[in-house]
């Protein structure tokens, strides 16, 4: 496949790789449509949607970066049969380094996956996106994956957070519902004081603090706490669609304040408060651009705002916009994007440029 240098490089704040790997059996080394065809009538498909995501899609939609989760799912929270889920912290653990295994092992084995948990492996990644032409199928071309925990709850206690690291974790979001840590959707709270002492390590371990999921009260006094970099992986504005999944306009300015990045989600129940299950149509890009531009409103600027896509976390393309079908569309957001008006500049920005400013602030040798 050709490659020119001045191709938009596209980094998604938030994918949930290896869980579906576990708990669904998914090979994200192949093509999505591949997947699509395994699970036809499966109930993997039935649980999960139709798979978005495959490696030849992230190359063909120039994806160069992705930040991989480590998602733990607390029993009580279970959308499905098939889903893994944790009664404890010890079967957290064992998961999140079961998930964590998966991403060293596609690195391991497949040289168009790389992790990424320091500046020279940022850079190396980026270079095999400098390539003028290659031959088809052999550009060298690697998606670079940061390693995310989403739910701190496989983090038996907050000294454990230097394994973590050690093993590639960069970035860290206490809370997926409540956690051990930190209050999180459907699950009002504060901060505990276990999560008080883990954002105390982070900072000196220089992990980046995720607050998607965090309960508002708990991600507001995380803002006022800790004094690493911060992010919010994949939330949507509060105010186009209510609920406490979603950021409110003073929790977008605060994070904008300690220049945070927000990814903004492309599931359709994320974008529009009267979506409905079967209405793929229902929603299209225009709303996606107008969750990103509520972003640029409220801080002044378009530096803060990006895509967390969160593909394959729990909704497939039947509930993604209409002209979205895999991860391979994700520049027709750029088009988007430009057709309403924003800067290119502004439109290189949200489409990778502002995470990749942030990586370089949290990323150290």
């Amino acid at each position: 496949m050709a490659h020119n240098r001045n191709d938009l490089i596209v980094v998604d704040g938030h994918q949930d790789l290896a869980y579906n790997v576990l708990a669904f059996g998914r090979d994200y080394r192949r093509s999505a449509l591949e997947t699509r065809v395994q699970e036809r009538e499966s109930p993997a498909g039935a649980a999960s949607g139709s798979c978005m995501i495959g490696l030849p899609e992230l190359l063909a939609g120039n994806v160069a970066l992705v930040f991989g989760t480590i998602f733990a799912m607390p029993a009580r929270r279970a959308l499905s049969a098939l889903d893994t889920v944790y009664e404890d912290e010890q079967a957290a653990h064992n998961q999140g380094m079961q998930q964590l295994d998966v991403y060293h092992r596609w690195a391991d084995e497949e040289p168009h996956i790389a992790l990424v948990g320091c500046q020279a492996d940022l850079d190396s990644v980026l270079a095999t996106w400098q390539i003028e032409s290659a031959q088809e199928g052999d550009d060298g071309r690697q998606v670079g994956i940061v390693p995310l925990m989403e739910n701190a709850d496989p983090i038996r206690e907050p000294a454990e957070l230097e394994l973590w690291v050690e093993r590639g974790v960069r970035i860290v979001g206490p809370a997926w519902s409540g956690s051990r840590y930190a209050g999180g959707t459907w699950e009002p709270g504060p901060l505990t004081d276990l999560g008080r002492e883990l954002l105390e390590l982070m900072a000196e371990l220089h992990v980046g603090l995720d607050l998607s999921h965090m309960a508002e009260r708990a991600a507001l006094e995380a803002l006022e706490r800790f004094e690493g970099v911060l992010l919010a992986s994949h939330s949507n504005p509060r105010a186009l669609v209510p609920g406490d999944r979603h950021l409110s306009d003073p929790l977008i300015r605060g994070i904008a304040e300690r220049e945070g990045v927000i990814g903004i989600v492309l599931y359709n129940g994320f974008l529009r408060a009267d979506w409905q299950k079967g209405r793929k149509e229902r929603v299209t890009l225009t709303d996606v651009v107008r969750a990103i531009d509520h972003v640029c409103q409220q801080v002044g600027d378009a530096e803060h705002v990006a895509l967390g896509s969160d593909f394959d976390g729990g909704f497939g393309s039947e509930s993604a916009p209409a002209e979205i079908d895999t991860v391979a569309d994700l520049p027709q957001v750029a088009t988007a994007l430009k057709e309403h008006g924003f800067e290119t500049e502004h439109i290189v920005a949200i489409m990778g440029g502002n995470w990749l400013r942030l990586l370089r602030r949290l990323l150290v040798e």
